[in-house]
């Protein structure tokens, strides 16, 4: 893979990831809430999944910089853009989840 493909390929994981959370009912997409039907994942939840899947997106980002070449080391300054980042691709999930009128 090249290191443009490579990069697309985040780009494309993180704003994936990023929507997942507000536009799923599911517990990391895996298995229903133990919750009653019909009744919404809590906003708490969201972000907390929100975070894993920063966490998780990195984690992938960071074996594919390996495999390109050497991992560099970062600063607080790096997971700061790279976090806001994350919750700019967000947005449109949450959009979509919280501010659009839903008729019926």
């Amino acid at each position: 893979m090249s290191q443009t493909a490579a990069i697309w390929l985040v780009i494309l994981a993180a704003f994936a990831a990023a929507n997942w959370p507000f536009l799923s009912q599911r517990l990391m997409l895996v298995g229903p809430l133990p919750k009653p039907k019909g009744a919404n994942k809590p906003f708490a939840l969201r972000l907390l999944e929100l975070v894993v899947l920063y966490f998780i997106v990195g984690v992938v980002a960071m074996l594919l910089e390996r495999r390109v070449g050497q991992n560099s080391p970062q600063g607080w300054e790096f997971y700061a853009i790279t976090g806001t980042l994350f919750l700019t691709l967000a947005f449109p999930g949450f959009v979509y989840r919280y501010l659009m009128r839903r008729r019926g």
